[in-house]
């Protein structure tokens, strides 16, 4: 089976390999030795791992785990799912034009947004501009009816930008992160089973013999305070 687990940073980017370390060597340290890590940074943040198998939660702070903040790049594995079953794109494969302009993310440029770009690579990149020209082809309330049917954030899509979940008040929690990609992994979406499939296929980092581990990274900021998101699921 597997564990379901992400790592909920609020201050800085940096802590995602401290975290990501932690969680791959010991995911059953529990809360007084997780936290440590977050402690020995200075940072206000939260890991929450549900261990499939057992249907055992561990946490490093239960409060936190149930706060909710926008999703930022995490978003692009519900996102994906509906541009593909809406037709914002044709498949997995469709090129979108880059425009020629310089790409950047909060004043950082990202080289690797500046090119032609399918959704494959868009996920893997994290390519932000790729996402929200997809995303403007689908009617903000399918998304409202769709985030409701699969019981996603809080549904607070009031941000005019296309971009709403990096910036505005949509938000999710840690705990509903896992929820959600629990029900990924059961299937249990209302979603044909062959883009699910294809999505699950775009979350694959790594995969051997022992184990495939899907995941995605998020960042975005508010109210000048970093978020940042480390989402995923290990199965063996």
């Amino acid at each position: 089976m597997g564990k379901f687990f992400l790592s909920y940073l609020l201050k800085a980017m940096r802590s995602f390999i401290v975290l990501l370390l932690s969680i791959w060597v010991a995911p059953s340290y529990g809360q007084s030795n997780f936290q440590k890590h977050y402690d020995s940074l200075g940072l206000k943040g939260s890991t929450t791992i549900y261990d499939y198998k057992n249907k055992e939660w561990i946490f490093t702070d239960e409060r936190d785990a149930e706060i909710p903040t926008l999703p930022a790049s995490t978003f692009k594995i519900p996102n994906s799912l509906f541009i593909l079953e809406y037709k914002a794109v044709k498949d997995e494969n469709e090129i979108y034009k880059w425009d020629g302009r310089p790409k950047t993310h909060f004043g950082i440029e990202v080289k690797a947004w500046e090119r032609d770009t399918d959704l494959k690579t868009a996920y893997r990149n994290s390519t932000v501009w790729f996402y929200v020209k997809a995303s403007e082809k689908i009617d903000r309330e399918k998304y409202r009816e769709m985030l409701r049917a699969i019981d996603y954030g809080n549904n607070d899509l009031s941000e005019k930008s296309s971009d709403f979940w990096n910036y505005g008040n949509f938000a999710i929690s840690p705990l509903n992160q896992i929820e959600f990609l629990i029900k990924l992994y059961e299937n249990n979406l209302p979603f044909s089973q062959a883009n699910i499939d294809k999505v699950k296929q775009l979350m694959v980092s790594e995969s051997n013999d022992s184990f495939t581990f899907r995941d995605k990274t998020g960042w975005t900021r508010k109210n000048g305070k970093d978020i940042g998101w480390w989402v995923g699921y290990l199965t063996n």
